[in-house]
């Protein structure tokens, strides 16, 4: 977030209402290819609702942006996040949080993530654009990580890698379980 004190919401609106203008798609033609109603992308721009993380994904697909253009996340020399803190989106349907804690620089590829989940819904995930991979490290719990039809059984410390360009899930097994996920962009 930029130094003067601003809303998730705030950032959101500013940089969809930016991205869109650099696109020149109209809020219509956005909303279309997004599949989310005009009257919530409208909402959106105007700062107001509080946008999902598969919300501001298929923005994102659909305007040609990875998630963080969208969050526009703290910049600095030196940036420190404190656990707890930074732009957090919830998902849909599932007890998940998606933290964006870093993004790519110009020209660079990846943007990190700390993400929490609690047992009893998974977060099912569709394919990103062409070419994205995910990094997964489990922190702490147990988690279900990786393709939605062959995810792998996660304890702390394991890392997994899978095409974040097909279907896939995230599904915390006990309570408190995090990980910090990097999603590279080709």
């Amino acid at each position: 977030m930029p130094d003067s004190p601003e809303t998730l919401q705030q950032a959101i609106a500013r940089s969809l209402r930016r991205e869109r203008t650099r696109t020149g798609l109209s809020l219509t033609e956005l909303a279309r290819r997004a599949g989310v109603a005009k009257s919530t992308l409208s909402q959106l721009e105007q700062g107001l609702g509080n946008p999902s993380v598969e919300t501001l994904w298929a923005l994102g697909d659909a305007l040609g942006v990875p998630f963080s253009r969208l969050v526009d996340p703290p910049s600095g020399r030196v940036v420190v996040i404190r656990a707890g803190e930074g732009p957090a989106v919830p998902a849909t349907g599932a007890d998940y949080i998606a933290t964006l804690v870093a993004t790519c620089p110009p020209g660079a590829r990846r943007d990190v993530y700390v993400v929490r989940a609690e047992p009893g819904s998974s977060r099912n995930s569709q394919p990103h654009a062409d070419g994205v991979i995910e990094h997964v490290v489990l922190a702490a719990g147990r988690a279900l990580a990786g393709p939605a039809d062959d995810p792998v059984e996660l304890e702390p410390g394991d890392y997994i890698s899978y095409p974040g360009d097909e279907p896939h899930v995230f599904t915390a097994h006990v309570p408190g379980t995090w990980a910090v996920l990097i999603s590279e962009h080709v």
